[in-house]
């Protein structure tokens, strides 16, 4: 019989809360073997909730005592290459909370540490893993849109709780604000569906509380070398009835949306809806897609996938350094 894959979660805060313990504690053939927050009481709540066994307030004592074959990192943006970097080397493979790191640099690192190490890192693009998305992929790889022309999302979310986590607020540690936050996931979708073209242009607006401040809200154009146009808008401090997500897919014969999925194509000079139709489970799109992240991941590492390494994440950190270098300069920048 085979032994549980161990996994090792790293940080105690809302992600690892609301996705990844109750997605782990439910998947077949893995142990959370541990906990680990550098506020131990903290740590040890969480394991009594989820029934984990051990509990620990520094990654190095997880890496040598809690004997974990994983590890998924929860914790502040600035600790992520360190932590990535450390578990590799300890032999675990890593799932990293985005972003890998806060510069183009510090990805490098955590990335030739992968291979230098044999283990694999994979960040936590969740979105890729939500089955609207999927099934837009799939029109767009099928050809049904024709080709692509324009990706626009956005993120609007109200959260004053972000007053209480400091690091959040601090640009040195956070690497950035809401553009980070909410608009990362959303612009690494849309390079993702695009097939990562280069990025020829970008323009970028943040309002942010002063120099060292991160922005709570913003705004961001990408040009792509193949004339595909990718924009943003984020917010933290959305005052409205609730939540607003949206991403849409325009292409030559078609459109697509998510959050509801929508699929339309012409036909005849008419908009056709071609949206899927069938039973939709009872978890939701959230919860789904970390759990398909997961099982991705673990199928990576049995070697029933053969995945590239992440160095998209590359051309992702490229693309973020301009939008910052734009906001900061008040001018497009070109790559």
């Amino acid at each position: 019989m085979n032994d549980p894959i161990r996994v090792g979660v790293i940080g105690a805060g809302g992600i690892a809360q609301v996705a990844h313990l109750p997605v782990l504690r439910r998947l077949p053939g893995v142990e959370v073997a541990a906990i680990c927050d550098n506020d131990l009481g903290k740590a040890q709540a969480l394991a009594a909730r989820f029934e984990v066994k051990d509990t620990y307030d520094d990654i190095e004592e997880v890496l040598r005592y809690g004997h974990v074959d994983v590890v998924v990192i929860c914790t502040p943006n600035h600790l992520h290459e360190i932590h990535a970097t450390s578990a590799l080397a300890a032999g675990a493979h890593v799932l990293c909370e985005r972003p890998l790191a806060l510069n183009l640099a510090g990805v490098e690192r955590v990335l030739a540490a992968s291979e230098r190490y044999g283990k694999r890192v994979m960040v936590g693009m969740n979105h890729r893993f939500r089955s609207d998305v999927q099934a837009v992929r799939g029109f767009l790889a099928g050809g049904d849109l024709g080709a692509l022309q324009a990706v626009r999302g956005g993120w609007y979310t109200f959260q004053p709780s972000r007053q209480m986590l400091g690091w959040r607020l601090r640009r040195e540690e956070a690497g950035g604000g809401a553009m980070l936050d909410l608009g990362l996931p959303l612009i690494d979708l849309g390079l993702w569906l695009a097939g990562w073209p280069a990025p020829k242009r970008i323009s970028a607006h943040l309002s942010r509380s002063g120099k060292d401040g991160v922005e709570d809200m913003g705004s961001a154009l990408i040009v792509l070398e193949n004339g595909v146009s990718l924009t943003v808008d984020v917010s933290w401090r959305h005052l409205g009835e609730g939540e607003r997500f949206w991403f849409d897919i325009v292409g030559v014969k078609g459109s697509a949306m998510i959050q509801p999925l929508r699929i339309f194509r012409e036909q005849h000079g008419a908009a056709l809806d071609v949206t899927p139709t069938g039973a939709t489970g009872r978890e939701t799109q959230f919860i789904q897609s970390y759990r398909a992240e997961w099982m991705y991941l673990l199928a990576v590492i049995k070697g029933d996938v053969n995945a590239p390494p992440p160095r998209d994440q590359l051309a992702l950190q490229r693309v973020f350094d301009a939008i910052y270098r734009s906001a900061d300069e008040g001018r497009d920048v070109l790559l």
